[in-house]
Order: C-alpha cells, then sequence, then structure tokens
C-alpha cells in the first residue's frame, strides 16, 4: 500500500474483496505521465500480478483531471537523448498501456476533467469506463508532431479504425457525450456520481466466476485489434521513438514550450 499523500505517482491499495485501487497521483502536473510515473505504473502492475485473489481494478486520477497525455517538458527532454533511450522511453510507455489490456482481472476507469493523448489509450486498455459529465477527450499527439503509434491498437478495439482516422487526425476535443457515442467510454454520469458509478460495477463484476472472467476476457482480446505479435509490437515502439526524434516534433514541441502556432513549413 502507498501513502496517497506521499510523493508516490502511483497509489496503490488492496482492499479486503480483492479490489485494487490505482491512483495516478501526480495532480500538480494534471496525472501527466512522465518516466517516474510510467514506472511506477509498472511496479503497480507487477504488484496486482502477485497478489492472490484479485478480482478487479479501478483507477482513478487524483485531481481535477483523470490524465492530461504526456507531460510535454519530459517528452522535449527524451527527445534529445539517443535513439536507444528514446526506444527505451517507447518501450516502457507500451508495456504499461499493453500489461493493462491484458491484465486478467476487470479494471474499470473513473474518468474526471482532461483525458488526452495516452490517456485515452489507458482508457482503450481497460474493460469498463465511466465518465464524468464535465470529462473532456483528445488524441492530440499530432498537434506537437508526435504520433500515438502505441496505443492505436487500443484505441482500434474501442472505437474502430474510422473514429481513430478522424480523432487520432484531428486532434479535436470532443466531450463525455460523444466519447459515449463512439464507443470510448461506456457510462456518462453526473461528476459528484462517478465514484458511486464505479463501485456499482465493482459490486457487479464480484457476483461472477473469476476464472469465467479471465476466460472470457482472453477470448475477447484473441480477435482484437491488439492481439499482435513481437515484430508488429517493435515497429510500432520504434516508430513512436523515431518521430519523437524528429524535427517536426521539435518544432511542435518548441511551439507548446513557447505558447505559439507550429510552423510546419
Amino acid at each position: 500500500m502507498t501513502d496517497p499523500d506521499s510523493t508516490s505517482p502511483i497509489f496503490l491499495d488492496i482492499d479486503s474483496r480483492g479490489v485494487a485501487h490505482v491512483v495516478l497521483n501526480r495532480p500538480e502536473r494534471n496525472n501527466a505521465y512522465d518516466g517516474e510515473l510510467i514506472r511506477a505504473l509498472l511496479g503497480a502492475l507487477d504488484a496486482l500480478e502477485r497478489t492472490k485473489g484479485l478480482r478487479a481494478a479501478l483507477i482513478s486520477g487524483r485531481g481535477r483531471h483523470f490524465q492530461a497525455g504526456a507531460d510535454l517538458k519530459w517528452i522535449d527532454a527524451v527527445r534529445t537523448a539517443s535513439r536507444d533511450d528514446n526506444i527505451a522511453a517507447s518501450r516502457a510507455t507500451a508495456q504499461a498501456i499493453w500489461r493493462l489490456n491484458a491484465a486478467p482481472v476487470p479494471t474499470v476507469a473513473l474518468v474526471q476533467g482532461a483525458c488526452f493523448g495516452g490517456g485515452t489509450g489507458l482508457l482503450a486498455a481497460c474493460d469498463v469506463v465511466i465518465a464524468a459529465d464535465d470529462a473532456v477527450f483528445s488524441i492530440a499527439e499530432v498537434r506537437w508532431g508526435l504520433t500515438a503509434a502505441i496505443i492505436i491498437p487500443q484505441l482500434n478495439d474501442a472505437i474502430g479504425t474510422r473514429q481513430v482516422r478522424r480523432y487520432a487526425l484531428t486532434g479535436e476535443r470532443f466531450d463525455a457525450a460523444q466519447a459515449h457515442r463512439i464507443g470510448l467510454v461506456h457510462e456518462v454520469v453526473p461528476a459528484a456520481e462517478l465514484a458511486a458509478a464505479g463501485t456499482r460495477i465493482v459490486d457487479q463484476i464480484l457476483q461472477n466466476g473469476p476464472e469465467a472472467i479471465a476466460q472470457t476476457k482472453a477470448l475477447a482480446l484473441e480477435s482484437a485489434w491488439t492481439h499482435f505479435g513481437e515484430d508488429a509490437a517493435s515497429r510500432l515502439i520504434e516508430s513512436h521513438a523515431d518521430k519523437r526524434r524528429s524535427a517536426e516534433a521539435a518544432e511542435g514541441l518548441a511551439s507548446f514550450a513557447q505558447k505559439r502556432a507550429a510552423r510546419w513549413t
């Protein structure tokens, strides 16, 4: 268990029912992910895999926002490192998302405020997603000259290629109602009812046979976009890393830092 008031970027608690509470705990940066948060998430996934009698995982973000995508200051720092360092950063990010996607127990995400970029991939890797009516979404990597390469398979599973081709190409923001219409979230509730909605879903899960749940999820994933081999995974990771090191990404990240429009030509 991690103290929720600590500076650890992930808070993990497992209750007596075998329900894990995984909280993104970087509210001062809107829970944007960096290397430290990714390592902490991988550590939490390790802990969950070692837990006997685990039944479900409830994932939330502390503060006003669920997850604001990548910390672009961290991305810019990684960008200037070696190709090997960039591939290692992309591989760690991919492993966190892909391992969450394949978790044998049901995963339930509760979303409030902003959910951008990699945050949408995290949602797409979860089994059930409930959003507050104030939630706002975007697949915004292209705004900064980057790609969403490693989360595209999860997004294809969740919302279909047609919707990915719109929202990952425009980078536009959309509200909780639209996220529900396209399948990124399963349910939208008033913000004050978000925690209660998560409790209701977990209570439903706990009524079911744990082995049956694990087998049903595995069968569902066998025919999913995310069921791909090592070679395809490596290509996605390398593409993600190489785009981060490109001149276009350098300009996109500079435009963010300098609060100006990017000069793409």
